[in-house]
């Protein structure tokens, strides 16, 4: 794939994953806000809001892994890299490559066993909700997906010699 071809790709994935960090952040105030209804209805109304513990933890699924696949995306994921400092500079993209294709191998775990857990549990109902068990893993396999598409697409950048962004470095990737 060209450079240029490769930019147009990195653009449409710089969209996917802002759409991501907004569905995420919009998530982390919907928990918020339910949270605090929750605390409200429970010590000053004496009552208690039977839907919110579940559906604020099934929220917190998608903001942490939707979160946690843009940042693998911007190169924010933590990283051990002292033995870099003491190899010459054309084995470091080699060892940031391995690092792409052992996260995306993770994405590829969380697919394949979050839609075992999702097929698992798709019988089950959760009773405060009223809808299926699933529904608590489909985080787990959109956000693996998102882990392995932003993979592919730092080591497809390496690759073709445009900027991937590291953790602790400035770099745009859009």
């Amino acid at each position: 794939m060209s450079p240029s071809a490769l930019q147009g790709v990195a653009r449409a994935t710089g969209l996917l994953a802002r759409l991501a960090l907004w569905v995420a952040a919009i998530g982390l105030v919907a928990m918020t806000a339910m949270i605090a209804c929750q605390v409200f209805w429970r010590y000053v109304l004496n009552d208690s809001i039977i839907w919110t513990e579940p559906a604020s933890v099934m929220v917190m699924g998608w903001f942490i892994f939707l979160g946690a696949a843009v940042g693998i995306r911007e190169g924010y994921h933590l990283s051990f890299d002292v033995l870099l400092y003491f190899l010459p500079d054309s084995v470091v993209p080699w060892l940031h490559s391995l690092s792409d294709i052992a996260v995306g191998t993770f994405g590829l775990g969380m697919i394949w066993y979050g839609t075992e857990l999702a097929v698992k549990t798709g019988g089950n109902t959760i009773p405060s909700l009223g809808i299926s068990g699933a529904f608590d893993f489909l985080p787990i396999v959109a956000g693996g997906v998102l882990v392995v598409l932003f993979s592919v697409e730092r080591i497809a950048r390496r690759a073709a010699g445009l900027e991937t962004a590291r953790f602790g470095e400035e770099a745009e990737i859009d």
